[in-house]
């Protein structure tokens, strides 16, 4: 892997926990069920990239 390579999955990795956390947050202030379930899922989908990035390393 490249120097470059490396740096834009460093990025990618960065990206993919801010969007992870910001999904929680989020979340963990939204009162209807159904939405809730819906960005939680949208949490685990970003938990995934991120565990995909990261196998790359």
């Amino acid at each position: 892997m490249t120097a470059k390579e490396l740096l834009y999955v460093e990025d990618a990795l960065g990206h993919e926990q801010y969007f992870q956390t910001k999904c929680r947050e989020t979340a963990n202030q939204i009162q209807d069920a159904e939405l809730k379930a819906c960005v939680e899922q949208m949490a685990q989908k970003h938990r995934q990239i991120f565990q995909s990035f990261y196998g790359l390393l």
